[in-house]
């Protein structure tokens, strides 16, 4: 795994495995069920991943999609490719609501809807939370 992925928490994060690809809980919940979509490789520019690497990345978009839709409705998904801090090809992927969603005693706000994610508006969790929130998403994952 690249430096990337490991700074998102990988592998106490990992949702999901994937050949080129791995989908990781994004540490800081900006909505509920935000995620990262990190590409394994240590490219560092998008265009330098291999074609194999996107044909994959449709299937993975297939699979967070239907399972974070089955988690809870969103309204909207954001797909951030920031990479302005963590060099390596990844995504911040933002699920968004238009009301407040309920998790495990937490509430999570989107105060940028329906326009750009507050991206530090993030709302914390405990290691039992996060921990119980990526099995739940590991779970609903292997469901659809």
């Amino acid at each position: 795994m690249n430096a990337t992925l490991e700074k998102f928490g990988h592998p106490a994060s990992l949702i999901r495995d994937y050949r080129h690809w791995c989908v990781l809980l994004r540490p800081a919940q900006v909505t509920l069920g935000a995620l990262i979509v990190g590409a394994k490789s240590e490219a560092t520019a998008f265009s330098e991943l291999p074609l194999e690497a996107f044909t994959e990345l449709h299937h993975v978009t297939g699979d967070l999609e239907r399972a974070l839709g089955v988690f809870r409705p969103f309204g909207r998904i954001n797909y951030l490719m920031l990479m302005m801090v963590d060099p390596h090809v990844h995504f911040h992927v933002l699920p968004r609501y238009s009301t407040v969603q309920h998790y495990e005693g937490v509430s999570f706000a989107d105060p940028g809807w329906p326009g750009p994610p507050d991206l530090k508006s993030a709302t914390g969790l405990s290691d039992q939370q996060r921990q119980q929130l990526v099995w739940d998403l590991q779970t609903l994952w292997n469901q659809t």
